[in-house]
């Protein structure tokens, strides 16, 4: 499991978190149903903090709006939690069933849905 943010540099508890939350993923290796409970947490995490204590800390000028928006893009951007999609689960779930184009069919299947 690899990570593009250096926790070390933010704070030690920051790390530990990130250690405990790896620890937890790594003994529920297999599980999927774990595994989904964990992604379940973490994304409601995010919800919570980004919705709640983040909004309320945002900055109430321009200058410190931009030196934020500064520290953001110089730290790697904008906290993001990707959901898998239907498609990219069912080519999880039975690969032989998109006889090895199944590239080309997610493409689709997302361009389909943005279309919608």
């Amino acid at each position: 499991m690899g990570s593009d943010v250096n926790f070390e540099s933010e704070s030690p508890e920051f790390e530990q978190i990130a250690n405990s939350i790896k620890k937890l993923a790594e003994a529920s290796k297999g599980d999927s149903v774990g595994l989904l409970a964990l992604l379940r947490l973490l994304e409601s995490l995010h919800r919570e903090v980004c919705e709640g204590l983040f909004q309320e800390s945002l900055p109430d000028n321009r200058q410190a709006l931009y030196a934020l928006l500064r520290d953001i893009e110089a730290k790697g951007g904008w906290p993001y939690i990707r959901r898998m999609g239907l498609q990219s689960f069912l080519i999880n779930l039975c690969p032989d069933a998109f006889d090895g184009d199944s590239e080309a069919t997610v493409s689709e299947t997302n361009s389909e849905t943005e279309a919608s």
